[in-house]
């Protein structure tokens, strides 16, 4: 039997917000006998493969990792950037003159 992790656990603050939402029968059904399985109930175990799935997309969407080897080149154009192309500079002066700032 897989050790069962309550993600959930971790979250504080009280359980008052609601999501509501239809499944088929057949996910359902899996998501009970996976939830019996690890000796929980299906809300604790649908909320915590949630918060788990939905942590993985964020951390996926706000960092950025690269590989050892493209470190140091990515570092040395930061910090020695080259001079904007003529394409860059034509899209900035077109977005100048479109955006107006307030």
């Amino acid at each position: 039997m897989l050790a069962f992790t309550d993600e959930t656990r971790t979250v504080t603050g009280n359980s008052t917000e609601r999501m509501h939402f239809r499944t088929k029968a057949a996910i359902k059904e899996a998501i009970q006998r996976a939830a019996a399985l690890s000796g929980v109930d299906d809300s604790t175990f649908t909320m915590s493969a949630a918060l788990r799935e939905a942590e993985r997309v964020i951390e996926a969407h706000e960092h950025t990792r690269i590989e050892d080897v493209d470190h140091a080149a990515f570092f040395a154009a930061l910090e020695s950037p080259d001079e904007p192309g003529e394409a860059l500079v034509d899209a900035a002066r077109r977005y100048r003159a479109r955006v107006t700032s307030l």
